[in-house]
């Protein structure tokens, strides 16, 4: 017993599966969202940022005194790569769509802040990392919610990609006053043209709008297909 925890201390177990029960609680509210961050990967980046924190604090302090010879290290270099390190995560799951909008920006900070937790945890702050793990999923799953519903009337409005094709350009404006007529806020606006396989020149319009929550998207597609004049009609839910 004495042999093995000289190879790894009781301290530095307790310190990796905390980080992992935590790294799970952050992860499985992005795999419950069908995130692309879930169980797996929070796991891993907690459990190895933890792990590389042990290993940097402890080099540190375990570095034997030379005669001669001043060695000074900083015990959480290794950690402070870590955090420049995780951006590259980040990044990957940030997605830049074609109608300009962003997703994945929560994702990216959980990746984040999971590599925060395994830090914290293995620096020896437990009750820092779990408070901070609470507060995060509190705020995500009741606090921002609430506000969304008790805010302004802003925030309880979904977005809408709307994609119309007409045929005659002074028809544009038609479209864009039933847009309006439907209650809907136009954020963007992006109009080109697009030939069809006859070479018939289409005008396109690219919409980005706000609607109520209650606003249906197969009972607002239903209502633009009867207009007579446009020609393709795409909706997508933001």
């Amino acid at each position: 017993m004495a042999f093995i925890e000289h190879i790894i201390s009781l301290e530095t177990v307790l310190k990796l599966c905390i980080a992992s029960i935590l790294s799970l609680i952050i992860g499985l509210e992005r795999e419950l969202k069908k995130k692309p961050v879930g169980l797996k990967t929070s796991l891993v980046i907690a459990s190895f940022s933890c792990l590389l924190t042990i290993i940097s604090i402890e080099t540190a302090y375990a570095m034997p005194a030379r005669d001669g010879v001043n060695i000074t290290m900083d015990p959480l270099r290794l950690a402070a790569q870590v955090v420049s390190g995780i951006g590259f995560l980040g990044a990957g799951v940030i997605l830049r769509r074609g109608n300009d909008s962003i997703s994945g920006l929560t994702t990216a900070a959980l990746i984040w802040g999971a590599a925060a937790i395994g830090i914290a945890v293995g620096a020896g702050f437990y009750v820092e990392a779990i408070v901070t793990s609470l507060i995060v999923l509190i705020g995500i799953e009741f606090i921002a919610p609430f506000l969304i519903k008790v805010g302004p009337k802003r925030l309880r409005m979904n977005e809408l990609s709307l994609i119309i094709q007409v045929a005659e350009v002074h028809q544009l404006n038609d479209v864009m006053a039933r847009i309006r007529e439907e209650g809907l806020v136009i954020e963007h606006v992006h109009i080109k043209d697009r030939y069809n396989a006859q070479m018939v020149c289409l005008h396109e319009l690219h919409l980005r709008v706000a609607a109520s929550s209650s606003t249906s998207s197969i009972a607002l597609y239903e209502r633009l297909y009867k207009i007579p004049y446009i020609e393709r009609i795409e909706i997508e839910l933001l």
